[in-house]
């Protein structure tokens, strides 16, 4: 009997005296035999080391990063006639940061602040550290009233109230007992009490911020460094809530020596950052082509929580003494969400020499633009010099200038026997064409986006057309879209077959009320639809098109015929 009581006495206290060896010793006032008290000690000395908790990792702070590199890629599912929600950008980053670490020896935890909120960090990489990566956290919470609270449970803070009787400070000390999830209680030396249920001015003071919350974003990993040391380590990881679009503003400036027509065109890429963390003095890259992505980077990434702290009072008032028992105040309203601060800058950067000017030109009054370069099948733009990525902003940069493009409008007409037999002429669909190669101007990867056409007028530049461009690789014919013409017009017309021919007659009539002569490209359909023929040249396979290309004089009428049957040998 005596023996079962010391055991349980044993999982419920700690020893208080231990007499000399070989003596009865005494536990908790019972006298136990020395064999006895020589299996409880061993037992407990085994509980001790089963449930004793590793030695914790000393936490050391990398420094801030020396060098920066942003590469920035589009959202993969935003087709060319999409533009960016520049509210919830949907594309993501390549983030590459270079930082020092001092490690102790032994295991330690290395803390990386100020990294994206939108990081996927599972995708984080940490190279440099002697002994590799043993665990890797994302920092769920950051330093906030509601966090400062919850990590100082069961600690001590100050309270400080303002007197109603003589206005004057008081400040005592307090134990937090609740978390911050409606209602605060504090324990002081006159008992419990909710905070703001005594009608008083009130402020909480904490002596320390509790482990493991920080102002930043935080990302952790554990090493280990036998002999300790300072290393220079690189941290890459993908990071959600970016996007960026080219646009070209194209000018008309008249006709090139050859007859076609000159263009002088500019180019920017439009870049957005959604995230509230700056990358200052970063390499800036972007990466044109379409990415087979299948991972969903916006639930990938958990963004660190900021929580507010929102009191609620209970109607009993406080259970202090002395405290009034007035009726207990509703809580203060919600402040208001600050204004959001996206597009928060908007700067055209274009660099000179290792300098970047923000006036959108160089020292000889010409933009200095992004180079191109080759990514497997990508092509990245890479900025000269560094810029700064700043927090939920959006920022422009030159990479398209030149001034003699050479291109030719082209107007274009359907016709097959789907659509004869309407007795109405339609216009004509205006296009610009090019080809993406040195000799006309161009010879760069063109990212698809949106193009702004002007056409100079007595009144100045006038816009005509706002197209958008596909992605052109160089050496491709590019072709753009500008609406209907309203000087050319054409009448598709489909005559009986004679029987027993398979040959359908058609003919389009193309009328020009232009002053000038015009180039018109008849599409009669597709050659897995249909056979074509017509006396004399110019029919052939565009685009996967048969097609007819005429010139319509300027001031008249053209009647083009040929004959179609189907591909299959009959109608």
């Amino acid at each position: 009997m005596r023996r079962a009581l010391s055991a349980a006495l044993l999982r419920k206290q700690e020893p208080r005296a231990i007499a000399a060896r070989g003596r009865p010793r005494l536990l908790h006032g019972l006298a136990l035999p020395f064999g006895s008290q020589k299996r409880m000690l061993v037992a407990m000395l085994a509980v001790s080391l089963v449930s004793a908790p590793a030695a914790a990792r000393e936490a050391v702070y990398a420094s801030a990063p020396a060098k920066i590199s942003v590469t920035v890629y589009r959202d993969p599912d935003r087709g060319p006639d999409r533009r960016i929600d520049r509210t919830r950008p949907r594309g993501f980053a390549v983030i590459s940061e270079t930082r020092k670490v001092t490690l102790p020896p032994g295991e330690s935890t290395i803390r990386f602040e100020d990294v994206s909120e939108g990081m996927v960090a599972v995708s984080a990489i940490v190279t440099g550290l002697p002994g590799g990566t043993i665990e890797k956290n994302r920092n769920a919470d950051l330093l906030s009233p509601a966090s400062l609270v919850d990590g100082t449970l069961g600690n001590r803070v100050t309270i400080t109230r303002t007197s109603r009787v003589t206005g004057a400070q008081v400040s005592q000390d307090a134990i937090v007992r609740t978390r911050a999830d409606g209602g605060l209680v504090l324990q002081t030396e006159d008992g419990f009490e909710a905070v703001r249920c005594s009608g008083l001015p009130e402020k909480l003071t904490f002596d320390r911020i509790p482990d493991g919350l920080s102002a930043k974003p935080v990302f952790s990993v554990d090493t280990r460094d036998a002999a300790g040391g300072t290393y220079e380590i690189q941290l890459t990881y993908i990071s959600w809530g970016f996007d960026w679009e080219a646009h070209y503003v194209a000018s008309h400036t008249g006709k090139a020596a050859d007859g076609k027509e000159r263009l002088a065109m500019r180019s920017w890429l439009t870049l957005v950052n959604d995230n509230a963390q700056t990358f200052p003095d970063a390499q800036l890259l972007v990466v044109a082509g379409a990415l087979n992505i299948a991972s969903r980077f916006d639930q990938l990434a958990s963004p660190p929580r900021a929580r507010g702290l929102y009191l609620q009072c209970y109607p009993i008032g406080s259970t202090a003494k002395g405290s009034p028992l007035s009726p207990a105040r509703p809580p203060p309203p919600a402040p208001p969400p600050a204004p959001m601060a996206y597009l928060a800058e908007t700067d055209g950067i274009v660099v000179t020499g290792s300098r970047i000017s923000r006036r959108g030109v160089g020292e000889d009054g010409r933009p200095v633009l992004a180079g191109e370069e080759n990514l497997g099948d990508l092509k990245l733009y890479r900025v000269p010099g560094t810029v700064d990525v700043a927090a939920k902003s959006m920022k422009q940069i030159a990479f398209l200038d030149r001034d003699n493009v050479k291109a030719a409008f082209q107007y274009r007409f359907a016709c097959s026997p789907w659509e004869g037999g309407d007795d109405t002429a339609s216009p004509l669909t205006i296009w610009l064409r090019t080809k993406n190669d040195k000799a006309n101007g161009l010879g760069m990867a063109l990212p698809m986006g949106g193009v702004t056409l002007f056409e100079p007028s007595s009144h100045g530049d006038e816009l005509i057309a706002e197209p958008t461009m596909q992605e052109y690789a160089e050496g491709r014919d590019v072709e753009l879209q500008l609406g209907q013409s309203p000087n050319l017009f054409g009448l598709c017309t489909k005559n009986p077959r004679q029987k027993g021919n398979p040959w359908i007659p058609m003919y389009a009539t193309l009328t020009n009320a232009n002053p000038f002569p015009v180039e018109v490209r008849i599409d009669l359909g597709s050659p897995a639809d249909w056979n074509a023929r017509v006396k004399g040249k110019g029919l052939a396979v565009r685009d996967g098109q048969w097609s007819i290309q005429q010139t319509v004089k300027a001031n008249t009428s053209a009647k083009i015929a040929w004959e179609q049957r189907s591909a299959e040998g009959s109608e």
